[in-house]
């Protein structure tokens, strides 16, 4: 069984976390959807990458400059192509999974962080817009963010909940979710919305690794707090699965929110590369990895389910990190503030390199 294969009869959907027009044009992004990738993320990082650092966006610039667009139509204009064509080649996942599979993820502006209604707005705009069934929003899990993601589902948008870091912003997500279906069971309407929950994994290990070096016998704990984290909210996903509020709503149609790991690249280069692979495998979850991360995932011959292994050790290794004064919650907070100035500033950038495009095209 190849390694996609193996992973997918344990549970687990590998999406990949790369969106450029040289991979659709190439044939390489439906080779690799051919080889069992499953689904495809993007965020603004990823389209900054992809359009300001190759020359594979010139021709498209040009045209959108004769058209006279502005720099939001241009931006519209070349993102927009990208998602589609990539829905497209995920279709027959999309069709064959019935839905739980072959979705592909647009992110809002990142300047909507704090703000519920334009999230709400903007979220079924891209639905609108795009036209595809298997195309997910992905809103970040702030508290307005996740204001909107209740609304979204009410009304149909299938979301992926992005730049999770801690137990308490991923409950509430959980909760945006249900209450959502919830809306529109009330409603009398169908509950085919689908939905997956992105909870960040290296970057803990990041910033946790850097607090501990500076405690006494905190090198010990290194390299823990990101797994165990991931494996306790695994541990809450499960618990809300199993309750009575879930299943009225699975009885009527309703569709797990699968949790997804991402930044699953090991940051780290004394820690092996699967690190935040090997250790969350199981059922009903995704994990979104970056072209190197797949090549090493490609490159390996079996894999078994961890996800809901030693969940015990998971809580003790949480609670001894705690004891040395790390609150990973202070953690999560502190993340979630980084990855939403890192995404801004990459769709500024992008939006610049944008606007002196269209300039040099005129």
């Amino acid at each position: 069984m190849k390694p996609l294969e193996k992973l997918h009869s344990l549970g687990q959907s590998i999406w990949y976390d790369n969106v450029e027009r040289g991979l659709i044009e190439s044939g390489e992004m439906k080779k690799l959807i051919d080889n069992g990738v499953r689904g495809v993320t993007s965020n603004p990082t990823i389209f900054e990458k992809a359009i300001v650092g190759s020359n594979n966006y010139d021709a498209a610039i040009r045209e959108a400059a004769s058209q006279g667009k502005d720099v939001d139509a241009l931006y519209d204009y070349l993102v927009f192509h990208d998602i589609q064509a990539v829905a497209d080649l995920l279709k027959p996942v999309y069709d064959s999974s019935k839905g739980v599979d072959g979705y592909v993820s647009l992110e809002v502006s990142p300047k909507l962080s704090d703000d519920a209604e334009g999230t709400v707005r903007e979220g079924l705009r891209l639905k609108e817009a795009l036209q595809r069934d298997n195309l997910m929003v992905k809103v970040p899990a702030t508290e307005a963010g996740i204001q909107a993601i209740r609304q979204l589902i009410a009304k149909g948008v299938n979301v992926n909940v992005t730049l999770i870091f801690g137990q308490k912003q991923y409950a509430s997500v959980l909760d945006a979710y249900l209450s959502g279906l919830e809306d529109r069971l009330a409603q009398g309407l169908p509950l085919n919305v689908h939905s997956v929950a992105s909870f960040f994994v290296s970057r803990v290990d990041g910033l946790v690794d850097k607090k501990l070096a500076n405690v006494s016998g905190g090198e010990a704990l290194q390299g823990k707090a990101a797994v165990a984290n991931a494996k306790l909210a695994y541990s809450h996903f499960v618990e809300v699965t199993q309750s009575d509020r879930w299943k009225k709503l699975a009885a009527a149609g309703a569709h797990v929110q699968r949790p997804l790991w991402a930044s699953t690249s090991t940051k780290n280069p004394s820690y092996p590369n699967l690190l935040y692979v090997d250790t969350l495998v199981g059922p009903d979850t995704v994990n979104t990895v970056p072209p190197v991360t797949l090549e090493h995932i490609l490159a390996k011959e079996d894999y078994e389910r961890t996800v809901d292994v030693n969940v015990d050790e998971a809580v003790a290794q949480i609670n001894a990190i705690e004891a040395k004064g790390i609150l990973l919650e202070d953690v999560a907070a502190q993340l979630l503030s980084e990855g939403l100035e890192s995404f801004a500033k990459s769709f500024d950038s992008l939006m610049d390199a944008l606007a002196k495009g269209l300039q040099a095209a005129k």
